[in-house]
């Protein structure tokens, strides 16, 4: 990914890859959520879906700096929960949180920083399942050629091959939305479909 592609991106553009980014994160939030009874998700899911009607345009338009007061308060705090789906429902919440933060003042540095958390979750959760023998090269390599971390990169591919389309900004909005939801999985593979 490169910092010129983003710069290239107009400020409803940012919004719309880091709205992406976060719904495909999500899940990951949302199966934490229902199985430790923690947060508010239909608060999170409805600031979710308000960025989505922002940027298509319907639906009214929602204060982004006071949503972020609330979606704070949905972050795990990783002493509290010491298990490894703390780590990506963290992310999940970060990851909008940051979003939010973009609505409010498009910065592609922040879409960049967005695009590194959700490798990084990926990425983790390649290493807690990878073999514990493996050379600190191997783990690399293993982490770089794993179809998670492959099906992140086309994904953000994709993201952006919608972005720069001349399609009218609804149908943009929509495809990437349908991308995005990705059939109800996250970006490491896990579905809070029961």
């Amino acid at each position: 990914m490169t910092d010129q592609a983003l710069s290239d991106l107009q400020d409803w553009q940012l919004v719309a890859l880091a709205t992406a980014m976060t719904e495909r994160m999500y899940p990951n939030f949302a199966l934490f959520s229902r199985l430790l009874e923690f947060g508010e998700p239909d608060r999170v899911r409805r600031v979710l879906d308000g960025l989505w009607d922002t940027l298509s345009g319907s639906g009214a338009k929602m204060n982004f700096e006071v949503q972020l007061g609330h979606i704070e308060n949905n972050i795990p705090s990783l002493e509290e929960f010491d298990m490894y789906g703390a780590i990506p429902a963290r992310d999940a919440i970060i990851a909008l949180c940051g979003t939010l933060n973009i609505a409010i003042q498009p910065d592609p540095s922040e879409v960049d920083d967005l695009i590194h958390l959700s490798r990084e979750t990926v990425a983790g959760f390649i290493e807690l399942n990878a073999d514990d023998q493996l050379s600190d090269e191997e783990l690399v390599r293993l982490i770089n050629t794993h179809d998670l971390m492959l099906q992140e990169d086309d994904f953000l591919a994709d993201c952006l091959d919608i972005l720069v389309s001349k399609q009218p900004k609804a149908a943009v909005i929509d495809e990437l939305k349908q991308l995005a939801s990705n059939d109800g999985y996250s970006n490491i593979g896990i579905s809070d479909n029961e």
